[in-house]
């Protein structure tokens, strides 16, 4: 992304900057931005540096942040010498401050390297006030080894080891390499790739020239002997912290083991999770392809009051967000070759998304592919094509577990809560209809979705109509759909009937559901059968999915007296069951005449047209 880039640049622009022009001097904040965030409700953000302390660490994400937090970025010049315990207090006095002028509100501590150590020692401090920390990388494991004697300063030099620990720890080491990778990877010409090399360079011989003239033996040895004392402050307190904390971790970490260290600060913190990214280096803040805001969503680590609130602490994805996830995924979409066919209010059936209402409240009410394959190109195209946000109401698991076990983590779900999946209940419903929200319902849902053999297509939903009362309380409209395709791209092995009978299969069974939150437990036959099992499956030769919106229903007529007898909504509620019913046999019987079935009719015909193109389907 060529704005992370030139962000990047600016960040050895400014910093140096700071370097340069610092007299010296005690710590200070400042606000990176011109103007605040557009909420008054937006929570205040403390950012923590690393030993450089320059305090731009995360330069590349200040206008995203600056428009959901109150943000403010410690300055520690190179040359102070301020003590560890003295910068705790110093951190430790605006969070008291804050705390005081708005006791409600969370108060965020993002930190890196040494700031982690920094955050999660006024953390062990301040238990009663409503911390988050956001931690790349913590220094809680930096030893005393990296930390050199006197008698290896030869004539006053700083030693070449010493340069190298300082460069990683303040996210040089890999940088210069990105910058030029990046460029080299545009394919743009010649003269525009050496001149944007030119200005990276520039900035990058500006920013060493300037740690060059600050940086003295003393000064190193001062900032490694301060990580070392940061570092045991932290550890000897980690019993004290109560804060809720998301540990950022990268893989590729070449000065210190964040990985280990992030999975055991998760056993010894209480509200503690662990995010992992496999390709970054210990500068992870600096690192163009990492988008924090939808991490932090993906996580349910962004709110502005005492507890998490789904539908209003929510952030939508930005189009460029959007896009880098969307890239992660397009593979599936080319896999699946996706046909989209909804209805006008005519009643005409076209093969688009135009008879999408681009208002809502909207609920749309379908079925549930084996284990719900039909929702990346669902939630995807909606959003790409019409910039429809489709809130789903998902299963508890989602979110959270019983007791940790053979579930997959929850950061497993972290893109269903980026795209903002809320868990199902009455009163996130109430709220999402209230916000006019476009809203996914699948009243199947974990039967539907781990169906047995020969049970493809089949509704299992529950007797209650519940949802339409909802509906109708808001005037929403219905929208019934149907997603065919699953048999096309799996063939289902193994199901839960066949687990049941192997005694390991079925303990197996037992164990993951006992993990999870159980649904409907007053729920009768199939539809109160929520076991939990994983379906042993092959891959099929690729068919295509296919999606059919019906026309919309109204609920508006439906207002007052007449839900509140059950027979009326019950009346509706089998009505739209009908019409997903119809739209399914209508795309089984359709898909038999679709020349382009098959992935490979699709990529010859995506050979001669290119790649773009859209791939016909059968005749409407």
């Amino acid at each position: 992304d060529g704005r992370a880039k030139l962000r990047l640049r600016h960040y050895f622009e400014h910093s140096a900057d700071l370097m340069v022009g610092s007299e010296g001097g005690p710590p200070r904040w400042f606000s990176p931005l011109d103007v605040g965030p557009s909420s008054e409700q937006a929570p205040v953000m403390l950012y923590l540096p690393g030993p450089i302390g320059d305090g731009l660490g995360l330069m590349l994400h200040h206008h995203r942040f600056g428009k959901i937090f109150n943000m403010w970025c410690l300055h520690i010049p190179l040359q102070d010498r301020t003590s560890f315990t003295d910068l705790v207090k110093l951190v430790e006095n605006v969070v008291v401050t804050e705390h005081c002028r708005a006791p409600r509100r969370p108060i965020y501590l993002f930190a890196e390297s040494f700031g982690g150590c920094l955050a999660l020692a006024v953390a062990s401090r301040n238990p009663s006030i409503d911390l988050v920390l956001i931690l790349a990388n913590p220094a809680t494991s930096f030893s005393s080894f990296l930390v050199p004697k006197q008698p290896f300063i030869v004539q006053g030099k700083v030693p070449s080891s010493l340069l190298f620990a300082i460069s990683l720890l303040s996210g040089l080491s890999c940088v210069p390499l990105k910058m030029l990778g990046s460029n080299i990877l545009k394919l743009l010409p010649l003269e525009h790739i050496l001149g944007e090399m030119f200005q990276d360079s520039a900035a990058l011989s500006r920013y060493l020239s300037a740690i060059g003239d600050v940086l003295t033996v003393e000064t190193v040895i001062w900032k490694l002997n301060l990580l070392q004392s940061a570092a045991s402050y932290a550890n000897s307190r980690l019993h004290a912290v109560k804060a809720q904390a998301l540990i950022l971790a990268s893989g590729k970490d070449q000065l210190l083991p964040s990985r280990e260290e992030a999975e055991r600060l998760h056993k010894l913190l209480p509200k503690c999770e662990v995010r992992v990214f496999e390709d970054a280096d210990h500068a992870l803040f600096l690192n163009e392809d990492i988008d924090l805001v939808p991490t932090i969503t993906g996580a349910s680590f962004y709110r502005r009051g005492g507890r998490h609130d789904y539908v209003f602490d929510y952030l939508p994805p930005t189009p460029s967000e959007f896009e880098k996830i969307y890239n992660d995924v397009r593979w599936f979409e080319a896999f699946t070759g996706p046909v989209m066919l909804s209805t006008l209010e005519s009643g005409e059936v076209v093969r688009n998304l135009s008879g999408i209402p681009s208002e809502g409240p909207v609920l749309y009410v379908g079925y549930h592919m084996m284990m719900g394959l039909e929702l990346i190109p669902l939630v995807t195209l909606f959003l790409k094509e019409r910039n429809v946000l489709l809130r789903g109401i998902a299963h508890p698991m989602v979110f959270m577990k019983k007791k940790e076990g053979r579930l997959p983590s929850i950061s497993s779900f972290d893109i269903f809560r980026t795209f903002g999946a809320v868990p199902v209940s009455a009163t996130n419903f109430y709220k999402l209809f209230s916000s006019k929200s476009h809203v996914l319902l699948y009243p199947g849902g974990v039967r539907e979705a781990l169906h047995r053999k020969g049970e493809e297509y089949k509704l299992f939903w529950p007797e209650q109509s519940e949802f339409v009362r909802m509906a109708a309380k808001f005037g929403a409209k219905i929208i019934p759909f149907g997603a065919v395709g699953e048999d096309d791209v799996l063939q289902l092995l193994v199901d839960y009937d066949e687990q049941m009978k192997v005694p390991s299969f079925k303990n197996f069974i037992q164990e993951i559901t006992d993990e999870a939150i159980k649904l409907r437990n007053d729920a009768g036959g199939e539809v109160g059968n929520q076991d939990l099992y994983m379906p042993v499956v092959a891959p099929r030769l690729p068919g295509r999915f296919y999606y059919y919106f019906g026309k919309p229903i109204e609920t508006q007529g439906w207002r007052g007296e007449e839900l509140k007898r059950r027979e009326n909504a019950d009346e509706l509620y089998l009505q739209v069951k009908g019409e997903v019913e119809k739209c399914l046999q209508f795309l089984k019987e359709k898909r038999e005449n679709d020349p382009y079935r098959n992935i490979f009719a699709r990529l010859a015909y995506q050979t001669v047209n290119g790649f773009d193109s859209e791939v016909p389907t059968f005749e409407l």
